[in-house]
């Protein structure tokens, strides 16, 4: 079991508990995540994300490949070429981006650039729709959720590139993924995060429409509880019982498995 959307750090508009790495690994072995890719809260809305990314490898560095860092990179900063090569040479399996707090719109040159240089390093692309409910959100949170339209366009960029969308709901994982290309779908992955279960059962329409292939588990620890993607899977209607979502080494290819197993040995 893969976790490919946790976070550690500080969230600026309300107090988060325990937000460390160590509790995140108590917490995977409470629920039988065996790996997490972590990235670092704070640096959504740092103007430049380079120091939590120095402090994200360093936090990590004691929890060894059950914790592997997912570095934050602004397209539209200095030198994020030299940080995806550097994101590669840490052993990170994606990179994460954050275009609403960055103010950054559908059709952005630098955000398609971006997505392909990450590609053909072997990187997933981790896209976060929303940190928290609008009936959450805190008045100066200003930055809105990210649009179908940016990740349609961030999809489109070019055959390498590989999305991961977190926090995404029903409504919106199928106006985006119906609105793609058969080959452009084979290209974005959803976490579960967000995806209601019973009564709704969002959850199991979409495994039965879209297909497991497409989903992946992700849980957004600290922001949301860990049980509730894990409790969703296990309310699944009997004809769903079981069913296999998609791994990392699917989103980012055998050669980046392979690549990633090397770097967290060192």
């Amino acid at each position: 079991m893969i976790d490919v959307n946790a976070l550690i750090g500080s969230y600026p508009f309300r107090y988060v508990p325990h937000p460390e790495p160590g509790v995140l690994v108590r917490v995977m072995d409470r629920e039988g995540i065996d790996i997490a890719w972590v990235g670092h809260l704070p640096s959504a809305f740092y103007r430049d994300p380079a120091p939590g990314n120095v402090e994200l490898v360093r936090e990590l560095a004691p929890f060894g490949s059950r914790l592997r860092p997912v570095p934050t990179i602004r397209p539209d900063w200095p030198r994020w070429e030299h940080a995806v090569r550097a994101a590669r040479e840490h052993g990170a399996p994606a990179i994460r981006v954050y275009p609403p707090q960055w103010g950054v719109g559908p059709g952005d040159e630098r955000m398609r650039e971006l997505a392909l240089a990450a590609g053909e390093q072997g990187l997933a692309l981790v896209l976060t729709v929303k940190f928290e409910d609008l009936r959450q959100r805190h008045p100066m949170d200003t930055a809105g959720d990210l649009t179908a339209a940016a990740i349609r366009d961030i999809a489109r960029a070019g055959g390498a590139v590989r999305l991961v969308v977190a926090a995404a709901g029903r409504e919106m994982i199928e106006e985006v993924h119906w609105g793609l290309t058969p080959d452009e779908q084979q290209r974005v992955y959803w976490d579960i995060s967000w995806i209601w279960g019973p009564p709704e059962d969002h959850l199991a329409k979409l495994l039965r429409t879209i297909g497991p292939e497409r989903f992946v588990f992700g849980t957004q620890w600290p922001l949301r509880l860990t049980q509730s993607p894990r409790s969703n899977l296990d309310l699944l209607p009997d004809d769903l019982r079981g069913v296999s979502l998609a791994r990392g080494e699917a989103i980012c290819g055998a050669a980046s498995a392979s690549r990633v197993a090397r770097a967290t040995r060192a």
